[in-house]
């Protein structure tokens, strides 16, 4: 079966679609290939699905990096509903609730991941990710990297190091709904894209 085939299939299966929106075969194919992705969609044109789908084909884990907490609790539920699993960790977790997951991640029984940028910082999660085959890493609100902009969040530029420290560089996908060329540039640098497959949808 092809990548192409694959994707589709897992579209049907996971989603309910038969083809994909403007956009999303081309990074899916991409990210299937391991080439890393910078995606400029606007919010509603599915962005999730771009990384959901290379998460769900894929061996290992997908590690979602999201400053929206409150997004990250309805993303879970709807994929674990869809038969992807899926966890978060986050500062609404006792430390319990956050050992399960850590603990089931370590076990290969979530596919993806979801957590802030802060807490890649910490010792006990960088600790974990070494120990934790990652094929992928999804950067979300990736414009939140860029000084140009006015989200910018100082703990995304600890994403690229906290990749550079993993023992194999996992495939990276950056996602953004508006970036001009100065803040595409700085994703691309601060994130140390590899020739990244670009797509601007609008």
């Amino acid at each position: 079966m092809t990548a192409h085939q694959a994707a589709l299939e897992a579209l049907t299966r996971y989603f309910g679609y038969d083809s994909f929106r403007p956009g999303q075969q081309g990074i899916v194919e991409a990210l299937l290939a391991g080439r890393d992705v910078l995606g400029v969609m606007p919010t509603g044109a599915g962005k999730s699905v771009c990384y959901q789908i290379p998460a769900a084909l894929s061996p290992g884990m997908t590690l979602v990096i999201s400053p929206l907490i409150s997004l990250m609790r309805d993303q879970v539920d709807a994929l674990n509903d869809l038969g992807l699993p899926a966890a978060f960790i986050n500062t609404t977790q006792t430390p319990d609730e956050q050992a399960m997951v850590f603990a089931q991640a370590a076990a290969g029984q979530i596919k993806l991941l979801y957590v802030a940028p802060e807490r890649l910082e910490t010792e006990r999660f960088r600790n974990f990710a070494v120990r934790v085959p990652i094929s992928l890493v999804a950067v979300d609100e990736a414009h939140c990297v860029s000084q140009w902009g006015q989200d910018f969040r100082s703990s995304y530029l600890g994403i690229g190091e906290f990749i550079a420290g993993l023992p194999t560089r996992p495939t990276v996908a950056a996602f953004t709904a508006t970036a001009t060329a100065h803040v595409r540039e700085d994703i691309r640098t601060h994130l140390a894209l590899r020739d990244p497959y670009e797509v601007t949808t609008s």
